[in-house]
């Protein structure tokens, strides 16, 4: 495989799409929660930075993997989806769950 084909290769792409210490967590939540406010998915993933956070939610998003739903209420509310189009990921992260439980000695 010559460097083109690498770069275009669709799992290098998948791979750098979801690379990155807390984005498949993120998902994971996203996916069984539907829908999740900052504050709460924080608090579902105790080691990660806001900063951190923020940061992976931001790129999830600028990629299409998510949607940022924000409401004009005081205090501001923001809410953060699955994107539409990526709703396919459900069963690779489920497959990816059920691997790392069954090999998780």
């Amino acid at each position: 495989m010559n460097y083109k084909e690498f770069e275009n290769c669709g799992v290098k792409r998948s791979l750098d799409l979801l690379s990155g210490k807390w984005k498949p967590l993120i998902l994971h939540h996203l996916f069984n929660e539907k829908e999740i406010r900052f504050i709460e998915l924080w608090r579902c993933i105790p080691r990660v930075s806001k900063k951190v956070l923020l940061e992976q939610l931001k790129q999830l998003e600028e990629n299409n993997i998510i949607e940022r739903i924000e409401f004009n209420d005081f205090p501001p509310k923001v809410f953060y989806k699955i994107h539409e189009e990526a709703k396919e990921l459900g069963n690779l992260l489920k497959t990816l769950n059920d691997f790392g439980n069954k090999h998780i000695n």
